[in-house]
Formats: C-alpha cells, structure tokens, sequence
C-alpha cells in the first residue's frame, strides 16, 4: 500500500509498508536527496502500537544557506557566507546522525487517554545489576587498542584469561553521572543503585563500560549502551533502546514505582550484556502537581481557572540541609564541605563540616515561597585556603508542596561522579501576619463607560479592605485598561471592595463602577482568575429600562432619583469646569499684560532664555 501525505513544512512524504510492523517513509521534497541515494524515514510500532519509534535510514543530504542583506534589494545584495552554512550543515548533520539515524531513534507515544499534563522532570532510580558475556577482545572500543598488545607478567593481554577482567560502568543522565565499584570477571554483578534526576519529559541513560588495570593510571574504555525514556500523556513512562542487530527493546511503566528490568547489548561490541533495573519515583508537571507510587498529589486547582503571575504567595518555606554523603574530596584527600541555597534572590550558607565526607548539618532555612516554578539552586563546595572548589551543583523544584507534610528527598549532585544530599521541604503558613494576606492581582478591565466630554476614560482603581486603601495608576484615555498591579493586604476577613473611577485633573473625581470581590472561598495559596461586572451607571440605566417594563411606580421613582441626583453632580462638575477654564484663560491673559507691559530689554532677555 502506498499514501501521499501533505505536511505544513513544504515536506511530502510517500509512505510504503515494508513488512507487517515497519512503515518506510521516502522524503520526496523538503531536503535534497541526490539521485539513487537512500534516505527513507523508518517507523517501528512498539508496546502493541501504543508508540512508535522513527528514524531516517541513512543521513539525508542538509543544505542550509546563510546570507547577510536585504536580498531583494539591488542596492544592497545578500553577502553569502559559505563557511557559517558549511559550519551549520555539519552542525545539523551530526545533530541528526546522533539522534535520529540508524539506530538511533525518537519515540512518539499514543496514549489511550491525554490528562493533559505537561511533564518537566522526575526521579528516576537507577540499578545497574549485572553484565554478561563479556569479552576482552571483542569490548575494545578501539580497533587500533585491539592490534596493540602489551603484556602483564610475560602473558599477552589478547589471551589473558576474561576471569581476571576488571570493570566498571559509569551510568550518565544529563550532567549527572554516578560509577559503581570495580568488579572481576566476564560475569561481574554489582547491584549499584543510583538517585538520578531528569530535568524534562524524555532522557537518555548512558551506560558506559570501563576496564580498570592495576598497572594503568587511566581507565580502558570497553563498550556503551544507552536507553531512552519518554513520559507519556497517560501518566506512564516508555523505555526502549537498541537491541541485537538493531531490533528494538521497549518497556512500558504504567505508574510511577513499577520496576523494569531491561537487558541491553553493548554497541558495538560482538559480545557482551548489561542488566539494569528501572523505577521512576515520580513525575513533576508545570502546575506543580507530581505523581508517584501511582498516586498523584497535587494542590488544589483555581476557582475560575490558573494565574501565570509569578509572585508571592504568603507561604514560607522551611528547608533544612541534613546531610551528605559521598562528598568529594580534594587531591589530599581531605573534605570541609558546606551548602550554598538560592531560591529567588535570596542566598544562604550552611556551616563548615571539617574532616567529612558525609556531613551532618540539620541546618534549617526559612525563604519566602515564590509562583512561577522557581527552583533552589544548590551549591556545594569544599572549603579551602586559596579559593573553594566546587563540588556539584543541583536544583529542586518546590512546586506542588502540601501544608502539613514535610518532603524528604536524597538529591544527586550533578557535574561530579558522587555526592548526594539531603534535604527536608516544608511550606507553612505566614505566621507573622496572623490570618495570612490576601494578594489581589488587578490585570484589566473592559468596556468601560465614556466618563469625559472627549468619549474616553482615565480609568484607576481604588481598593479598600477594611480601614486600608490602597489605588492603581492611571491609565489615560481609555475604555480597555490594563493595569497587571498587584496589592497586598493583612487577611482580616474584611469585604474587599473595588471602585473604578475616572481621573480628573482639576475637578473631583467621578465614578465609573463598584463591584465586590468574594474571595472568602477561595482555598488558601491558591490565586483566581475572574471577570467581576462592575455596578454602576450602565447597570442602572438597565434597571430603569426594567422597571418601566414592569410598571413599578415606586421603583422607577427612586432610579429616577438617583439619575437626577447623578445628573445634578454632573452639572457641578460643568460649571466648575467652566469656572476653572475662565480662571486659567484670565490668568494667560494677566501674564500676556505683563509680558507687553514689560520694558523692551526684559523681553528680549525672556525670548533669548
């Protein structure tokens, strides 16, 4: 079978089906395919079609051309710059080579069910158990090293006994990397377990074996294998990685705790196996909701929907810095280590532990809790007379804390080969302001009534909780506002009141509207999103237009009132108008008699200044 797809990117693709689960895509248009080249797109159905991996068969030819002008312009010619375009294509070659051509691939799930949750980190926990079949000659991961042969004890290293092989893997995450022990033989087991942290949805594990000799200073890099993981929609987290002959291995977790074994071929390498057990702890998603062991936890959601404003919420946060383990320490051996925090713009230290290399501080630090997704920023370092050095670095996400528990993390230092610390979070309540504060975000208004002669407003707000009044700026000429102002006030239980006015310079203000906030209900630390409709001018010309449908004599009387009373204010605020216009003109025309009146050298002073 054969289709014609149509993308948005000026790419077509021809689809064909090659064997019963894998699909061929040719690129027809959209990169340059010299004539009898192969650079087809390859589809693979994994976990029974619940994803699919894709790859090209073959790097496809990349042509990139950079230029610096108008182009279009005769005046002024793009001036091509053929080493830039040489430097991106290679850029983007290699870029493809390494992620997306044979047998690297990428992954595209197909969830059951989307709960539209966007992941952007997690926990993983990482067991390396065991390798197999493993071959000195076959692992070299250099063809040249394998030529080479050196001796140890008069006996040849090609022909030295596998038993006496000593290994070790060094498993990469990003910029965390761990090492288990060394181990003996070409069955070695070491049944390391390591805390790793992803900084996103997907990821890539490395798994990279190393030969350790007594007689080398440096490490004998053997063999690499690595696996791809990918958060799914539904709440789960897809595996796969390279298996024999570029088949494919693919694992599914359908919640976080589910422990997956995953046995992968060294690349490469004609023998030779590792066996690794896989548990993700938990997901962390934008809203500062996470899931683990199959149970999400999460704060409560909006009222009227979520906030993008970064700020303040009213809650601390308490973080109190354990212990460490696994410290490094310097060329002497010796380790003084201590704690930098950064949350926000705020810093803090813990004290020197002298001569450990697993401290124990149980220091405990109050910051202010901060929207938006801040993270804390950690720092650790080793003390020294002539500059610290640093010895890793991590960040924490505090988004999605519940009041009453505390969190207990172990947390890998990234950048080193060890070091993990660990740290208990807690948010609780602003105990210095009694009830908390009540924070009130005012982002616009709209459709507001032409209070000037002119048909426009300068709209402000003014807000009064209590015996507490606190205004907006004013924004000139204006029906729309947009003010995005936020005030604070000591939660008292107080009706929070709004009253939109109009700005006057010279006369006294007047109203546009009033409107109450009902903000009792809202759960504490969470922010609300909400249109309010304003009661005021608008509103009562509806209500006479209703009660004159309705024939009430008495009501339409007392709205009758009211707009007499609202037109009587109207007409002070003309006269008065009128009156200060009167004033300002007699006042330019003084200045103009005195200025004509003056002799003719103090006005040619006045016209020089």
């Amino acid at each position: 079978m054969r289709w014609i797809l149509g993308l948005p990117m000026t790419m077509v693709f021809a689809y064909e089906v090659i064997h019963d689960c894998t699909c061929c895509l040719s690129v027809l248009d959209g990169l340059a395919v010299p004539k009898g080249a192969d650079y087809n797109l390859l589809l693979m159905p994994i976990l029974d079609g619940r994803a699919f991996l894709y790859s090209f068969i073959s790097p496809p030819e990349v042509r990139i051309g950079v230029a610096f002008g108008s182009g279009g312009s005769q005046s002024l010619p793009a001036t091509e710059l053929p080493g830039v375009s040489s430097w991106l294509v290679k850029l983007f070659t290699d870029t493809l080579v390494r992620t997306m051509v044979e047998p690297r691939r990428r992954c595209y799930s197909l969830p059951a069910v989307d709960l539209r949750k966007k992941a952007v980190g997690g926990v993983i926990y990482v067991t390396v158990i065991s390798a197999s079949k493993l071959s000195r000659s076959s692992l070299k991961g250099s063809p040249l090293r394998r030529q080479q042969s050196c001796s140890i004890d008069g006996i040849s290293e090609e022909h030295l006994d596998d038993k006496y092989l000593q290994t070790f893997v060094e498993v990469e995450l990003g910029e965390l990397t761990r090492r288990t022990d060394v181990r003996v033989g070409s069955s070695p087991r070491w049944d390391s377990l390591f805390n790793m942290i992803l900084h996103e949805d997907t990821g890539t594990l490395r798994f990279q074996l190393y030969e350790s000799t007594p007689s080398n200073v440096k490490y004998d890099y053997l063999a690499s294998c690595e696996i791809k993981m990918k958060y799914v929609a539904d709440d789960s987290t897809a595996f796969w990685a390279i298996g024999s002959e570029s088949s494919v291995i693919a694992k599914h977790a359908e919640f976080c705790g589910k422990e997956v074994e995953m046995v992968v071929p060294f690349e490469g390498a004609n023998s030779g196996e590792l066996m690794v057990r896989l548990v993700v702890k938990e997901w962390q998603f934008t809203d500062g909701s996470h899931s683990s062991n199959n149970f999400r936890v999460s704060p409560q959601q909006s009222l009227y929907g979520s906030s993008n404003f970064a700020s303040g919420t009213g809650r601390k946060i308490n973080i109190t810095v354990v212990e460490g383990k696994d410290l490094i320490a310097n060329k002497s051996g010796r380790c003084d280590p201590y704690v930098k925090l950064q949350y926000g713009k705020v810093p803090q230290r813990t004290r020197t532990v002298p001569h450990c290399s697993s401290p124990t501080w149980n220091q405990k630090f109050e910051f202010d809790e901060i929207g938006g997704g801040e993270y804390l920023k950690i720092k650790c370092f080793n003390e020294e007379t002539f500059g610290d050095d640093n010895i890793g670095n991590a960040r924490v996400s505090l988004e999605g804390l519940v009041e009453g528990s505390i969190r207990d993390v172990w947390v890998p230092l990234e950048k080193v080969n060890t070091g993990e610390l660990r740290l208990l979070l807690e948010v609780v309540a602003n105990a210095g302001s009694g009830n908390g504060w009540v924070e009130l975000v005012l982002v616009e208004a709209r459709d507001l009534i032409a209070a000037d002669l002119r048909g426009t407003s300068d709209p402000y707000v003014r807000v009064q909780y209590g015996s507490l009044k606190k205004r907006t700026k004013v924004m000139f000429k204006t029906l729309n506002p947009q003010w995005n102002q936020t005030l604070e006030f000591p939660d008292d239980g107080s009706p929070l009141e709004l009253h939109v006015k109009d700005h006057n310079a010279l006369l006294p203000t007047s109203s546009i509207g009033d409107c109450v906030v009902e903000y009792q209900r809202l759960p504490p630390n969470q922010m609300a999103d909400k249109w309010i409709p304003l009661q005021g001018m608008k509103q009562m010309m509806n209500k006479l237009e209703t009660q004159i449908e309705d024939g009430n004599l008495e009501g339409l009387s007392a709205v009758v009132s009211e707009l007499e009373s609202l037109q009587d204010t109207q007409e002070e605020y003309m006269v008065q108008l009128e009156t200060e216009q009167m004033l300002l003109l007699n006042k330019i025309t003084e200045l103009g008699q005195e200025f004509f009146n003056s002799p003719p050298s103090l006005r040619r002073r006045s016209s020089h200044d």
